[in-house]
């Protein structure tokens, strides 16, 4: 693995729990499936899987960058999960 194979998966990665966690904080905030304990693995592995499955014909882009990605999101959901029960109005 490279060092630009690294940096992708980082900012896949970051990008991907950043985003993630603030949709979850804004938009889906009242819903209360993403409140449930198993949701974020179950997101984070079909984030991977889709990935996975767009990864396979890029040069730069491997199965590890696709397990990266749905890592982030799915402790962006649980990490925004958490949040959005702090917030007032919830």
């Amino acid at each position: 693995m490279g060092i630009i194979e690294l940096a992708i998966l980082g900012a896949l990665g970051i990008g991907g729990y950043i985003k993630t966690r603030q949709f979850v904080r804004r938009r889906l905030r009242f819903v209360e499936a993403t409140h449930k304990p198993g949701v974020p693995l179950v997101v984070g592995a079909v984030t991977a899987l889709a990935a996975a499955a767009v990864a396979g014909p890029l040069p730069l882009v491997s199965w590890v960058t696709a397990v990266g990605l749905g890592t982030g999101v799915g402790l962006g959901v649980k990490h925004g999960s958490q949040d959005s029960k702090r917030l007032p109005g919830f």
